[in-house]
């Protein structure tokens, strides 16, 4: 099963200059128990912003997509998307947007994080909607007011 982990604000930024605009510790808690322990897909770009550069997620198969055939990472391997999602088990595509669209047709469910604010940035994910029905929800909000909840949504 291909599943997107994505969170994202209300205008769809996913990032800004490499990095999130948002602190969310609970996300972070979240997409940890979501990922640990199966294979997580993610583009080059979404590597190099790893809190631990260059390090893999630990606990985790790290595959990262890249049109360069030279790159390499200790920890990380590099495929094709079309390889990359080709694996057996449960897949976890954790970025960027590029990669988020490509997969978006294949994948049964997102986990999602909404992020209830409108922030700038240079990286986006939108998706219709209506091709997926929601599962789970649960709201949350930080002790400085910023409301964010957790949200299944399974392909129809």
């Amino acid at each position: 099963m291909i599943t997107l982990v994505v969170a994202a604000a209300r205008n769809g930024v996913i990032g800004k200059d490499g990095t999130i605009p948002w602190r969310l510790p609970e996300d972070l808690k979240r997409f940890k128990a979501l990922t640990l322990g199966h294979t997580v897909v993610m583009g080059r770009k979404t590597w190099d912003s790893l809190p631990d550069k260059n390090r893999p997620l630990p606990e985790r198969r790290n595959v990262v997509v890249t049109r360069d055939e030279q790159w390499q990472a200790p920890g990380a391997e590099r495929a094709t998307l079309e390889s990359a999602l080709a694996d057996d088990g449960e897949i976890f595509v954790i970025g960027g947007a590029e990669i988020y669209r490509a997969a978006l047709s294949r994948a049964r469910r997102i986990e999602l994080t909404e992020v209830h604010k409108d922030f700038h940035g240079d990286a986006a994910f939108t998706f219709d909607r209506s091709q997926w029905f929601e599962t789970a929800r649960a709201d949350h909000a930080t002790p400085d007011g910023l409301t964010y909840s957790f949200v299944t949504l399974e392909r129809r």
